[in-house]
């Protein structure tokens, strides 16, 4: 890749980017950090994902920006306790969360039980209010079989997800090019039927602009050249951010940290 066309991907990435702090140790200092580092001289990104007990402070940090706040529930372990998932999503949703990234009961879903992973999806569908964004995380590293990452795909789009995530970034195969196409083409196959768009976003190890330009390549064969935008696609990670800076500015960068 040139450095010109690396710039480009760069400058198209950054808008795109769920900028992550899901560390276990994680304090409100690094959330001031994480914040800070969303607005760059270049842009800023879509949004700060991050734990819901700081929802309410990033939400106060970049008041006055277009950069959305999103947090994760029923995280990572996607559990089995709906209605205190429930109660979390209200709870993020009065903090001033504008997107809720759900971690299906994949481990439910994958031992034969669709039915209670539909109930779940849509009973946080139900409690969120209109303008806050559903990302479903299907966490198909650990669903592993294609025509299960397909199914949970379907499922979730049914049920309602705005968009649908490959993974939390807290198991061992997080993102992949394969589980990717998997998704986006579920995508694609259903978008007649839902009549609303759906977005998709790998989550986990996409550490650098040329990692990046993969899914950004895949995204445009499978769907159309112009249908990658923010409302559609977004990177979860928490270093991709300084790959990006690093080749829209002409330096070299060893990024080594995602999620």
């Amino acid at each position: 890749m040139t450095e010109a066309t690396l710039k480009d991907v760069a400058q198209r990435t950054l808008g795109l980017i769920d900028l992550t702090n899901l560390n276990d140790d994680c304090t409100p200092a690094d959330i001031d950090v994480l914040c800070k580092n969303a607005v760059t001289p270049h842009g800023q990104v879509a949004a700060v994902c991050l734990y819901p007990q700081f929802v309410a402070q990033a939400v106060k940090l970049l008041k006055g920006t277009k950069i959305r706040v999103a947090t994760v529930v029923n995280f990572p372990a996607g559990g089995e306790d709906t209605a205190a998932v429930v109660t979390e999503t209200i709870k993020a949703v009065e903090d001033g969360a504008d997107d809720i990234d759900l971690v299906m009961p994949y481990k439910a879903f994958v031992a034969g039980r669709r039915g209670f992973a539909e109930d779940q999806i849509k009973q946080i569908r139900a409690v969120i209010p209109e303008g806050v964004i559903l990302k479903v995380i299907l966490e198909t590293g650990e669903i592993k079989d294609p025509r299960l990452i397909h199914l949970a795909s379907e499922v979730s789009i049914a049920q309602g997800a705005d968009f649908i995530k490959t993974s939390t970034g807290k198991v061992k195969v997080n993102a992949t090019l394969e589980a990717a196409e998997i998704m986006l083409n579920a995508i694609r196959e259903t978008g007649k039927e839902n009549h609303r768009p759906v977005g998709f976003k790998p989550a986990g190890g996409v550490r650098t602009v040329e990692e990046a330009k993969a899914y950004l390549d895949m995204a445009d064969e499978l769907m159309g050249h112009n249908w990658v935008s923010s409302a559609t696609f977004r990177f979860g990670a928490s270093g991709l951010l300084n790959s990006v800076l690093a080749a829209i500015e002409g330096k070299s960068n060893n990024n080594t940290e995602a999620y």
